[in-house]
């Protein structure tokens, strides 16, 4: 979310077009607030919206989760599945395309959906999310994180995209009734840009869907 505006930044085709000229978008490691917020979850079956080139369904798959990851590029998909069978976990892991911006559905009943930093326009987060939050079983935790509107006052964000950034009560807002809390904070933690330290601001959301 740092590259250009957002009349192109939720297309499959940028984000193919991205992965491609990249051999490597993200850092391959497992995104810290799921460390930090799955590492004691039994494991079961996870979703993890835009997986990107798969470290976190990758990770979920090395602790025993049967994990399907799902993101818009393609390329992104290919990588993933390439990184997973490197992993050894290729046994765990499933690959899906989903443009959640036009529509696409997520796969359901799922015991754990983790959604990392997936920003979308203001238009569709409502919709986004609530098809994100249906995709969690009775029973099941939903885990989103994103960036806190708090880092507009910083060079972290492209300021083009700065409105992009959401709060924990926007995420809570489209959970309603049906749903037991347990996290909706915002949360700093260390980041760099260019070789130089950063405080970054998180949002974080956990919440357990109820069994009835």
């Amino acid at each position: 979310m740092d590259e250009t505006d957002d009349s192109q930044v939720f297309t499959q085709q940028y984000w193919d077009e991205r992965y491609a000229t990249h051999e490597h978008v993200w850092s391959g490691r497992p995104n810290q607030r799921l460390l930090e917020q799955a590492a004691e979850l039994p494991p079961g079956q996870a979703l993890d919206v835009g997986c990107g080139e798969g470290a976190d369904a990758i990770w979920l798959a090395e602790r025993g989760w049967r994990t399907t990851g799902a993101d818009v590029s393609v390329v992104a998909l290919e990588k993933a599945r390439r990184h997973a069978g490197e992993a050894g976990v290729a046994d765990r892991t499933a690959w899906v395309h989903v443009d959640l911006v036009a529509g696409d559905a997520l796969p359901g009943g799922n015991d754990l959906v983790s959604a990392m930093y997936v920003h979308v326009p203001d238009t569709d987060f409502g919709r986004v999310y609530a098809a994100i939050a249906a995709a969690v079983r009775p029973g099941g935790t939903l885990l989103v994180a994103g960036h806190h509107p708090a880092e507009q006052e910083t060079d972290l964000r492209n300021p083009q995209l700065s409105h992009l950034l959401f709060p924990p009560e926007r995420v809570t807002a489209v959970l309603g009734d049906g749903w037991r809390v347990e996290v909706a904070e915002a949360v700093t933690r260390e980041a760099e840009l260019h070789g130089e330290p950063r405080l970054a601001t998180d949002t974080v959301v956990v919440a357990r869907r109820d069994l009835t």
